[in-house]
């Protein structure tokens, strides 16, 4: 008996889960009407989230202010919004500040395959610790989390200081839901482009 029918079947239920996560996706951002919004408004808002990210990031994680301030350059995605069921999406768009100047604008998108219901938000924050690696971030034609660099996800102990083992790697990141930070995920395989309003440096 031939497997191509199988085969195609389940070609066919993996393409039909991509849909229904992307449209998933689309009606939790249907809140946020951001086809409406001018270029300025865009950045206004993602601007006005990326402060209340990074308040709250010092919030949750004190010794993260002194490691924020000694990075080269800071990306942050306030809200990066995923949903999906078995097979998720996520999305977010981000602002690049360079010592503590707006430096551009840029979105970040991941899939994921695994069991999973429902819609959440995230805020990311990463953290270019030398000059070559925020300059290889700045120069990519897209940039991806485990392929361009490596992206050490920060640890932080009982007493709110970050692991000084993490602190090593040139691209540190932090991911806090409304919940607090999160430990034990991976950023490898999400990608950041920059938005097509955003000027090459």
């Amino acid at each position: 008996m031939s497997r191509k029918p199988t085969i195609l079947f389940r070609k066919s239920v993996a393409a039909l889960s991509v849909a229904i996560a992307g449209l998933g996706l689309a009606a939790c951002t249907a809140t946020v009407p951001q086809g409406k919004q001018t270029v300025a408004e865009r950045r206004a808002d993602v601007d006005a989230r990326a402060d209340a990210a990074l308040t709250r990031l010092y919030e949750v994680v004190p010794d993260a202010r002194s490691t924020v301030a000694k990075a080269k350059g800071v990306l942050v995605f306030p809200r990066v919004l995923s949903a999906g069921f078995v097979v998720g999406a996520e999305h977010g768009d981000g602002v690049l500040r360079v010592n503590g100047r707006n430096q551009g604008y840029y979105s970040t998108s991941s899939g994921s395959i695994g069991f999973q219901a429902g819609a959440q938000s995230k805020a990311i924050i990463l953290l270019f610790m030398t000059q070559q690696a925020l300059d290889d971030f700045r120069a990519s034609n897209g940039w991806t989390a485990g392929v361009n660099a490596t992206v050490a996800v920060a640890n932080v102990g009982a007493n709110g200081a970050v692991d000084t083992n993490t602190l090593r790697e040139p691209v540190v990141a932090f991911v806090m839901t409304n919940a607090g930070l999160m430990a034990g995920v991976s950023l490898e395989g999400t990608k950041i482009n920059k938005l097509e309003d955003t000027p090459k440096p």
